[in-house]
């Protein structure tokens, strides 16, 4: 490592204060802060000093991400094949879904960064980890067959209209992801819907339809996957949406290192359990209703996306509800919301990329009248005291 620390002084000479780069110092010394942790220390202002900053809040994102990235790889590999009659081994399906993925992932962490690096010196401040995130998720919640160019001006959107538009990192409204997600669902939707993009190459073979389970129940037809499946994952889908073990998994790793919060995963899927609910009891007395009304209502908490959303999109801390009481009410709303989008709008069946977003915009008024809720409280505790003491 000395080596190395060494070899990158070297290299940042040119780029310190007075010399020849001193404007482009933001881009070197992401670099610097990405292999080593920074040397100083916040100095003035009240700020939480905890052994935990950013960029080990990212990089443990993207360890929670990694389980569901590598079952999507397989499962992409896996689906192609199966479809078209064959049986490939694990590394067989592994790779084919890798040529596919990895790709993507170049694309929206290049153009991302270019990006990142480019308002880091336009500004002049440092450049953020944030992306290290965002960068992953992208590809993540895309069909695998859509253009790389489409990616790119997704990532662009994103980092432009969803995050730099607002500040930058930690500034953002939306959730930058589910931003390039809608961009690229509005802007090219036979690119992110429909029954020929779930599957590789399925738009290009005729042996292969690719249906999700969700098309199949908004166009009334029977479901032939059992709820172990769903679970598992081994089902057509977006790239890592799919196995809600392996979500679960990484939402393990969130909540056992606080870096994504309980209270929001765990009543995103009570809401999404009581609206199914709901929709299950009127589908069986007064409305005949749609194959997703009456689609049992825990397997609408294991197929789609809606786990990914919850655990990886919901729990963004910048985006998301701030107080104890508001994480709860926007997770419960979320899961509510996606599940209510899903059943009254069978064109499009995945609500809860639009749950989520309309619950970003949300969140700061309920924290405000969580807040208020809590000084109102405190404030008729007050008066009889005040009553006793004259």
């Amino acid at each position: 490592m000395n080596w190395i620390r060494k070899k990158l002084d070297e290299v940042k000479a040119p780029f310190q204060p007075g010399e020849k780069y001193e404007k482009f110092a933001p881009a070197i010394n992401a670099l610097d802060t990405f292999l080593f942790v920074p040397n100083h220390t916040t100095k003035k202002g009240a700020h939480v000093r905890d052994a935990v900053d950013l960029k080990r809040t990212m990089i443990t994102v993207v360890l929670a991400l990694i389980p569901a990235l590598i079952f999507g790889m397989w499962n992409t590999g896996y689906q192609h094949f199966t479809q078209l009659g064959e049986s490939p081994g694990f590394f067989e399906a592994f790779m084919h879904g890798a040529w596919k993925i990895v790709p993507m992932i170049i694309v929206s962490y290049g153009v991302g960064l270019a990006l990142e690096f480019a308002f880091a010196i336009m500004r002049g401040h440092e450049v953020n980890e944030g992306y290290l995130v965002t960068g992953l998720l992208i590809p993540m919640i895309m069909p695998v067959d859509i253009p790389l160019w489409m990616v790119a001006l997704s990532v662009i959107f994103a980092v432009l209209i969803g995050k730099e538009a607002f500040g930058g990192t930690g500034m953002n409204i939306l959730n930058p992801a589910l931003t390039a997600r809608a961009f690229a669902f509005f802007a090219y939707p036979t690119y992110m819907s429909g029954n020929k993009v779930w599957v590789s190459e399925a738009s290009t073979m005729d042996g292969i339809t690719g249906e999700t389970i969700l098309g199949t129940l908004a166009a009334n037809k029977d479901v032939a996957y059992q709820t172990a499946d769903m679970f598992t994952g081994v089902i057509p889908g977006s790239i890592s949406e799919t196995s809600t073990l392996c979500i679960l998994a990484g939402a393990l790793l969130l909540v056992l290192t606080k870096v994504g919060s309980w209270r929001i995963i765990l009543s995103g899927f009570v809401g999404a359990a009581v609206m199914g609910l709901i929709f299950n009891a009127l589908g069986n007395s007064v409305f005949t209703g749609n194959g997703l009304m009456n689609f049992p209502w825990y397997n609408h908490l294991v197929v789609g996306g809606l786990a990914f959303g919850i655990v990886f999109m919901a729990t963004d801390p910048v985006s998301a509800a701030q107080t104890m009481r508001g994480k709860i009410i926007y997770g419960f709303l979320i899961g509510l919301f996606g599940i209510m989008i899903r059943v009254f709008n069978p064109a499009y069946p995945e609500g809860i990329m639009l749950a989520i977003l309309l619950m970003n915009v949300f969140a700061p008024t309920i924290d405000y009248y969580v807040v208020q809720a809590n000084i109102n409280k405190r404030k008729k505790r007050l008066k009889p005291q005040t009553v006793k003491t004259a």
